[in-house]
């Protein structure tokens, strides 16, 4: 069915663009604590790919909170934010309740 193949696809995407914001945050901690080498070409370019992929959703999220210091609470809220819209798709397209 469709469906079926629609859903397969958003929870496919859903949990790849989870691991891109995880590891983007890990990512950003290593280097942070010199832990890897923020110049190596292969931390680079995973680093500029997560921030091209991440931040069109992270930008808005940080300009709506308030300033927290040193601590950035927006990859939480979009990892929320994007379980939440995945179930409501998911529940959408197949006819099952939504939480």
């Amino acid at each position: 069915m469709i469906s079926d193949s629609l859903i397969y696809i958003i929870n496919v995407f859903a949990y790849l663009f989870f691991w891109v914001v995880v590891l983007r945050v890990v990512l950003s901690w290593l280097i942070g604590f010199n832990v890897v080498n923020g110049y190596s070409p292969y931390v680079r370019t995973f680093q500029q790919f997560s921030d091209r992929v991440t931040e069109p959703f992270l930008g808005p999220i940080r300009r709506a909170l308030p300033d927290l210091g040193g601590l950035d609470i927006s990859p939480l809220i979009l990892l929320v934010g994007l379980e939440v819209v995945r179930r409501l798709l998911v529940g959408l397209l197949s006819g099952q309740p939504l939480f």
